[in-house]
């Protein structure tokens, strides 16, 4: 017995998914008239669809008039394997949370900013107020100042020169060349600290992560009265981490 279309399916959009799918099978790009064949389209129908997606973004039409996949459908892939492997990024974040009782937090590099993509808390472990944007305050942080020091020096003066160095508390570095020479003094290896200067009352610790695929760094908050605690025994568990998280990404990526 022939299964029975549901009527809730719109036309359109099916159509438009067949042309998708036509063509991904053509790497060198295919014509409207060929595309439709593939489809099973009435050619004018196919016109009007290729239009739409080209504008979309989800095709892009080449110099000779032919369709190759456009750079929406490269996005909407890369941003579902960068979802996977912060899937899998994140049992290492759990870990690091429970051995060091503070917060884990993970940030990358792209595109000249330093972004916070994922964050692991809990009741006893509460993350620390970002009141500041974390992209504002890579100067600030431990995970800024991680990713920092593990830029090379052109895209190092470069995020600078686009990121004024914030007077966020009374602790906050706000002089150039004492932010470098500690950049330096950490080195690309060694652990970052934020010693109250995003946040009275809270600091952090972090370490870089590079998966091969970009930059990025994993770090803890926690209250100032753990600054000590951290700076003995976090290195440790943020070397795993960052090892763990690389090889998830790099795996995924």
């Amino acid at each position: 017995m022939e299964s029975r279309r549901p009527s809730t399916l719109i036309v359109s959009v099916q159509r438009a998914l067949r042309l998708l799918e036509a063509t991904s099978l053509h790497a060198t790009g295919a014509p409207a008239k060929v595309l439709a064949r593939d489809a099973g389209l009435p050619l004018g129908t196919a016109y009007h669809l290729l239009r739409t997606l080209t504008y979309e973004g989800y095709l892009r039409r080449l110099d000779d008039g032919a369709f190759v996949l456009g750079d929406r459908v490269d996005g909407l892939l890369a941003e579902g394997r960068f979802q996977t492997a912060l899937a899998r990024a994140r049992p290492a974040l759990m870990a690091l949370r429970d051995a060091t009782a503070a917060a884990a937090y993970l940030a990358r590099y792209g595109d000249g900013e330093i972004t916070v993509v994922e964050i692991v808390d809990g009741p006893k472990t509460p993350r620390v107020d970002i009141w500041v944007g974390f992209q504002e305050a890579g100067h600030a942080t431990a995970i800024g100042k991680s990713v920092l020091a593990s830029l090379d020096p052109p895209a190092r003066r470069d995020y600078l020169a686009r990121h004024p160095l914030a007077d966020l508390t009374p602790r906050t570095i706000t002089d150039r060349d004492l932010l470098l020479h500690e950049l330096e003094a950490d080195g690309p290896a060694g652990p970052a600290f934020d010693r109250e200067e995003y946040a009275l009352g809270t600091v952090c610790a972090a370490m870089p992560v590079a998966d091969g695929s970009g930059v990025g760094a994993v770090g803890v908050s926690a209250r100032v009265e753990r600054l000590p605690e951290l700076e003995r025994g976090a290195a440790p568990w943020l070397a795993l981490t960052a090892r763990r998280v690389a090889r998830a990404f790099a795996l995924t990526i």
